[in-house]
């Protein structure tokens, strides 16, 4: 591939990934956070599934694999983005991407306990790295808000997430799990939604746009362009690039939403992407799985 045309879909495709906070926090003027979330993937799943049938992809036959795409979609889509939404209610877009987007450091940790894999010194390295700047990043204070918290758990269940695909992903042709595991879990997060709170969504031509822009192009668009990616490129260098996704995620939340940049998010955030950067580049058998959807 054109070393420009990689460098430009890059850009595009983190980009998405990381200004999908800053775009649904806007969001939240509109709408309750697991509804607006829920809207988002049960649309994106729709017309990513009514694909996989007019391409003819050949469906599970067995219901205990679309159990298995079911808890796919219950982690990667429902956990992750329903802690990821109320979180913003209470931090900003960029902290709350900064801790999301911890996932591959948590990947190392989950994968080294529950599946015994083995990372290099330079791996682990990050991971201490990564852990070092969320505790900048919160300013040094161990008194952390909901939102903190939340946002950490978006990452926790994305890593689980991510695990899951590794052990049962090769059993799916990789746009049907994607279009399923969406609307699987924008199924999970509307009855959620009716069950935590009261929904509520304000239809204007704000709203829709927004709901739109975060159906399309921050979920389909996005990960068929990583995907691409992932298959024109090396997987393991081209994850490295995650990187950039948390920082889009603190630039939007400065554009978009006036969010102040402190100097502790700034040092911290950089510790971060540093440590990302080590954990992807230097392992590729989990990093092409690292990103199966991004929020």
């Amino acid at each position: 591939m054109n070393k420009w045309l990689f460098s430009i879909l890059v850009v595009l495709t983190t980009a998405l990934m990381g200004s999908s906070f800053a775009i649904g926090k806007i969001g939240l003027s509109y709408s309750t956070p697991l509804l607006l979330v829920g809207l988002r993937f049960f649309l994106a799943g729709v017309i990513m599934a009514t694909a996989v049938l007019l391409l003819r992809i050949p469906h599970p036959k067995r219901f205990s694999q679309w159990i298995k795409i079911a808890v796919i979609g219950f982690f990667q889509t429902a956990g992750v983005m329903s802690c990821i939404f109320v979180s913003l209610r209470t931090i900003t877009a960029g902290q709350s991407s900064i801790l999301t987007f911890m996932n591959p450091l948590l990947v190392v940790i989950f994968g080294t306990i529950f599946m015994k894999l083995s990372y290099s010194p330079r791996q682990w390295l990050g991971v201490i790295l990564g852990f070092i700047g969320v505790f900048i990043t919160l300013g040094g204070q161990l008194s952390f808000q909901i939102g903190t918290l939340l946002a950490f758990l978006s990452a926790v269940s994305w890593a689980i997430g991510t695990l899951i695909i590794k052990k049962w992903g090769g059993e799916f042709n990789t746009w049907l799990l994607t279009a399923y595991q969406m609307l699987f879990g924008g199924i999970i997060l509307l009855i959620s939604s009716f069950i935590l709170e009261n929904p509520s969504f304000e239809i204007n031509a704000s709203s829709v746009a927004i709901l739109l822009w975060l159906a399309i192009m921050a979920s389909i668009v996005q990960f068929a362009v990583w995907f691409y990616l992932l298959h024109k490129g090396d997987p393991g260098k081209t994850s490295a690039f995650l990187f950039l996704a948390p920082f889009f995620g603190v630039l939007s939340g400065w554009l978009l939403l006036d969010e102040m940049i402190n100097w502790h998010v700034t040092i911290g955030g950089i510790c971060i992407f540093t440590g990302i950067f080590l954990v992807n580049w230097t392992h590729k058998k989990v990093t092409t799985y690292q990103l199966e959807k991004a929020p």
